[in-house]
């Protein structure tokens, strides 16, 4: 079978420039026999430089996702100084920064989902970027006026902001699946995602950096007027918008893969040589004078998507992702975009309360990003490195058990004993550890496999169309843990509610056990196996052509 596909590939070097065609009277039977040599081909190839790059690529996206997401936690606090009553923003201010991105991601993964399933994931990467930047600068130089606050105008940033980050769920992580190997698919996609942690780390780092930078200019500036700061956040968020400038170009020029020019366009001819080409080369050709053969495969409709998650296998397995990716992002986002409140409801970095004016101004933003740091450097960073080491030996599903069984415990123990951890300078310590091992255990747990495993899990004309799904169940998960945190954090008074919402959490954690049952273990296993579709007679026969004729 693997040699009549190697025989059957086009060469770049063809006297004719030509795409070969398929013989006169060859049946469905080749073309299905073609399809599955070039599939394993893809399943089977060793880790490459192409490889290395569609990683990388990919992951210069979660990189800037994760900064302009999370950069807001140290800025919202600028913010206040600069923009709000008291030095500090209102509830609803404070809420509508925040919340405006999760809303917006949720609407980018499920549009972007469809149309990286309708007309291809290459013509939708980079769009998505774009959008990013574009909103990311706008935030950087937007303005304060009578007619419009610069809150509400930040608001409509981050939420189109957000549009762009929930198109980059679903299109990296197919893109990167079906690319990959199948012994290493799983650590490709842990690495992709793991630019997340990265992102968080260096927005924590830049807060550090613009802060110590400009310690002299907050210490002189006007009490009420803030200039300092004011540029200071404008820088953290606009910085946010280089690495997306940098990877837009290799995001634009990246071959479609294989297997949506197989079983979306059809086209086994060009499909078995960008096979060829990316695994040999890293590069792709498209001819646009060779003949079109399309073969006859199942599509993608309203009809036939009903009929494939009429079947409870199928649709169990959408529940299961779905669920666990919105019971994980309800701590994952209501701590992560809170660790600032969580730092200062446990006295952890507050400023000396001798310090007046300026200097606390300073001392406190100083101690947020620190804080910050020291978060991300003790349990989110290794959590996702953990999980790459792992996730190809021992699994999605044991992994993502795991998780969700520790943040469990994890949780319970916070918020049931947290009057008795922040008791005291030594309790303090104990509870910043659990925090931090939480964090650890999201990354090497749930956090990362929800993201792996929609990306495999369903058949290629609905893969990111599924994923987004799966995504976007998170994002709503991570609006109603932003709306519940902000709203009931100060019920009682300043953070006293903090102890029972680390134990509804939790619960959710508890729940998300259970929706892990429903998901299948993707490890060792192509993509075409997982699919729940037989691959024997897939290509049944050509798609009738008006004309044969090249023009």
């Amino acid at each position: 079978m693997a040699a009549t596909y190697t025989n059957d590939k086009a060469s770049p070097s063809s006297s004719d420039n030509q795409l070969p065609t398929l013989a006169k009277g060859q049946n469905s039977v080749a073309l299905d026999e073609r399809r599955r040599a070039a599939l394993q081909e893809v399943d089977s190839a060793k880790f490459s430089w192409f490889h290395l790059k569609v990683c990388l690529v990919a992951g210069v996206g979660f990189f800037t996702d994760a900064y302009d997401i999370f950069a807001i936690n140290i800025a919202s606090t600028m913010l206040g100084y600069v923009y709000g009553p008291g030095g500090k923003l209102t509830s609803n201010q404070d809420l509508g920064i925040k919340v405006a991105t999760p809303v917006g991601t949720l609407m980018g993964q499920l549009l972007f989902g469809w149309l990286a399933d309708v007309v291809g994931r290459k013509r939708m990467y980079g769009i998505e970027l774009m959008i990013i930047i574009v909103a990311t600068f706008a935030q950087a130089i937007s303005g304060h006026a009578h007619a419009v606050s610069i809150i509400g105008a930040l608001v409509v940033w981050r939420f189109i902001m957000g549009v762009g980050i929930g198109g980059d769920y679903p299109l990296s992580a197919v893109i990167t699946s079906e690319f990959s190997s199948t012994h290493i698919r799983g650590r490709m996609m842990a690495a992709v995602f793991a630019n997340q942690g990265w992102g968080q780390l260096s927005a924590a780092i830049v807060a550090i950096a613009v802060t110590k930078s400009y310690h002299s200019s907050i210490l002189n500036d006007d009490p009420v007027v803030h200039g300092s700061v004011d540029a200071m956040w404008r820088i953290l968020i606009g910085l946010g918008c280089v690495p997306g400038v940098i990877a837009l170009y290799f995001r634009l020029t990246i071959p479609e893969t294989p297997r949506f020019t197989m079983d979306i366009e059809r086209n086994v001819n060009q499909a078995t040589q960008d096979v060829d080409n990316f695994l040999t080369t890293g590069s792709y050709y498209v001819d646009p004078d060779a003949r079109i053969e399309k073969v006859q495969a199942p599509k993608a409709t309203w009809s036939d998507f009903r009929k494939y998650y009429s079947e409870w296998k199928n649709l169990k397995l959408l529940i299961g992702t779905s669920y666990s990716w919105f019971a994980l992002d309800i701590a994952f986002y209501g701590l992560g975009l809170n660790n600032s409140v969580i730092l200062q409801a446990i006295g952890f970095g507050a400023p000396d309360k001798s310090l007046k004016g300026n200097a606390a101004v300073y001392q406190n933003l100083w101690n947020v990003s620190v804080g910050n740091l020291i978060l991300i450097v003790a349990g989110l960073v290794p959590g996702y490195w953990a999980t790459f080491a792992l996730v190809d030996v021992w699994g999605r599903k044991p992994i993502q058990l795991m998780g969700f069984a520790a943040l469990t415990v994890l949780f319970a123990t916070l918020g049931f004993g947290y009057d008795k951890l922040t008791a005291t300078p030594a309790a303090v310590k104990g509870f910043t550890f659990l925090y931090c091992l939480s964090n650890f255990f999201q990354n090497f747990g749930p956090n990362t496999t929800t993201f792996i495993v929609p990306g495999e899990a369903f058949p290629t004309r609905y893969r990111s169309t599924s994923h987004g799904i799966s995504a976007a169940s998170g994002k709503l998960g991570a609006i109603v843990a932003q709306v519940g945190f902000s709203r009931l954090v100060n019920h009682g008074g300043p953070n006293a509610f903090v102890k029972h919402l680390l134990e509804i959490f939790a619960l959710f954690m508890l729940t998300g056990i259970f929706s892990t049952l429903l998901i299948i273990e993707t490890k060792g296993r192509t993509l075409e196996d997982i699919s729940n579709e037989d691959q024997e007679g897939f290509v049944k026969e050509r798609a009738p052509q008006p004309s044969q004729q090249v023009v």
